[in-house]
């Protein structure tokens, strides 16, 4: 199996940005925990992080077809990236949104997603570890035989 982490706006700025909100592990700590914790369970990792919208979707484009699944954590972008929106609903495979903070418990503005009714689940709140969740979230989608065509891509769930 191989799945893509995707990073967006400021989160290469982990461990020294808002530390008392987003913690101190950086992105490369979190990757190295994801990848160690991809392998022990068979999966492949890629990365990838920019604070362009456009090179995101750029990404999802490219590798897109290559990939099982995408654990995308796209920062502000999720708020009011329409154009990673329509990226991520032409993927063919399930995408899995993550945030650190519980998105839902912050400013309104931060409460609505455009990418979940796109999206295979969200998780929410967790820190670091969620990045985790969503390994073993793509996993249970994969041996279970659900694509992105059966998995929440606009609308109910399989």
């Amino acid at each position: 199996m191989r799945v893509a982490i995707v990073n967006g706006p400021n989160l290469g700025q982990l461990g020294c940005r808002e530390p008392s909100l987003y913690g101190t592990e950086t992105l490369s700590g979190i990757l190295a925990r994801v990848r160690a914790y991809a392998a022990e369970r068979d999966v492949e990792v890629e990365d990838f992080q920019s604070n362009h919208e456009g090179a995101l979707i750029d990404f999802l484009e490219e590798r897109g077809p290559l990939l099982d699944g995408v654990v995308l954590n796209a920062g502000a972008l999720t708020h009011y990236g329409l154009s990673l929106r329509d990226a991520v609903a032409a993927l063919r495979c399930p995408v899995v949104e993550v945030h650190l903070t519980n998105v839902h418990r912050r400013e309104p503005f931060r409460r609505r997603s455009v990418l979940s009714a796109v999206s295979a689940g969200q998780i929410v709140g967790f820190g670091a570890p969620g990045y985790l969740l969503a390994i073993d979230g793509l996993l249970a989608l994969h041996a279970r035989g659900v694509d992105a065509a059966t998995s929440n891509k606009g609308g109910e769930a399989p």
